[in-house]
């Protein structure tokens, strides 16, 4: 029994310690380098450099890959020209680009040099030497992360709708975890968020929920994997969904729907002149709301989770290094227990995210029959006439 239990504390312990050098993988290295007092760098603008988009996938302590820089540039002859470089370092390189950054502005080979060589560049935003950028098309980490989403999912749904086109699954029982399991979300979105929000006519844009669900929950999920990141912490990726969402509803919009905008019905005329402004903006917030709310959430958890780390450096460059090694362990377990919600938040954003857009899609190709209720109305106000049987076998008609 002793043996026992010593077996089991001893377990625990590796355990914990297991989970404390797992976290520490976590920790970005710039935080470990501002800890050490390497650049002074401030904590927070470490938390917005690790939270923000970037030009680099920083893959530490290994390696940090640069990300490729293309610019539209007008030259000052008034022609057009695109710059393709390798890096943000191949454009420093070439002479055709100087670097602003922290208020200062790098130009000379030298300068450019000593910036580089202090991997600032990375932070850096670059304009032409000669001309005007008109346009950025560089490639960002958050660009290269959704692409390895989308690349997940087509990577693991292919060979499922192989199957299901070979009648697997539908003219027999579903084989394999692979397929049960893709089955079972399927038919969660089917059953409990596209047909009961649009209607009968759920299965027409059932392939969009399904991709939408799909795509971002998988983005939600590297975004828990250390040194990556959720491409949805980018508005720009949750606006494009959202925008998704509104051009379906805005091509199979029925005209009922354009009549509740355009001519509200049941109110009085001189009403209507204020409530058609106010449903063309409903219009675009509800969906500005749907992209906003998706970058909010993915974005305050990755914070949450830095600043519970980044505590124990503020901790000791305010009171010591005692009192930092004493604040180590209650961050390190509100860390790994944000962490663990974090994994469910993945899963409840990406579902919230097709929930609306199912409803958003159905309020728009919903079709009133006003005719019908009209009839129901004029039903209702009619007297109700109910037959009562007699002991003779007359029947005396009541009016209610």
């Amino acid at each position: 029994m002793g043996d026992r239990t010593h077996i089991q504390q001893g377990w625990r312990r590796t355990g914990l310690w297991l989970a404390v050098v797992a976290l520490f993988g976590l920790i970005p290295r710039p935080l470990l380098a501002a800890e050490e007092g390497e650049g002074n760098e401030n904590i927070s603008e470490v938390l917005i450099h690790h939270t923000a988009d970037g030009y680099y996938v920083a893959l530490e302590p290994f390696v940090t890959i640069e990300l490729p820089r293309i610019f539209l540039v007008r030259t000052s002859e008034g022609s057009w020209r695109l710059d393709a470089f390798g890096s943000t370092a191949s454009a420093l390189h070439s002479g055709r680009y100087v670097a602003d950054y922290e208020g200062r502005r790098y130009e000379s080979p030298a300068e450019l040099e000593e910036l580089i060589a202090a991997h600032h560049h990375l932070y850096a935003e670059l304009h032409p030497r000669e001309g005007e950028l008109v346009l950025d098309l560089s490639i960002t980490r958050h660009y290269v992360f959704g692409l390895i989403a989308a690349l997940l999912v087509l990577a693991l749904f292919i060979p499922v709708a192989q199957r299901y086109r070979k009648g697997i699954g539908r003219t027999t029982a579903p084989r394999g975890v692979l397929q049960n399991l893709a089955e079972v979300f399927i038919v969660f979105v089917r059953d409990e968020i596209a047909r009961p929000n649009i209607g009968e006519k759920a299965d027409r844009f059932l392939p969009y929920l399904l991709t939408a669900f799909f795509f971002i929950l998988f983005c939600n999920l590297l975004g828990l994997v250390p040194n990556l990141g959720a491409a949805t912490s980018n508005l720009a990726v949750t606006g494009v969904l959202a925008l998704f969402t509104f051009i379906i509803g805005t091509i199979y919009a029925s005209k009922d729907h354009w009549k509740h905008i355009f001519w509200p019905p049941g109110v009085p005329v001189f009403v209507k002149p204020i409530l058609i402004p106010v449903e063309i903006m409903g219009l675009f917030t509800r969906h500005a709301a749907l992209a906003i709310r998706l970058f909010a959430n993915m974005t305050a958890g990755t914070l949450v989770i830095l600043s519970l780390i980044g505590l124990i450096f503020m901790i000791n460059a305010l009171f010591g290094a005692l009192a930092a090694w004493m604040s180590t362990l209650p961050s390190v377990l509100l860390t790994l227990f944000i962490s663990a919600i974090k994994l469910l938040v993945a899963f409840i954003q990406a579902y919230v995210f097709t929930l609306l857009s199912a409803l958003f899609i159905g309020m728009s190709v919903v079709e009133h029959d006003h005719e019908h209720h009209e009839h129901e109305e004029e039903a209702g106000n009619e007297p109700v006439v109910h037959a009562v049987p007699t002991s003779d076998g007359a029947r005396v008609v009541v009016h209610g």
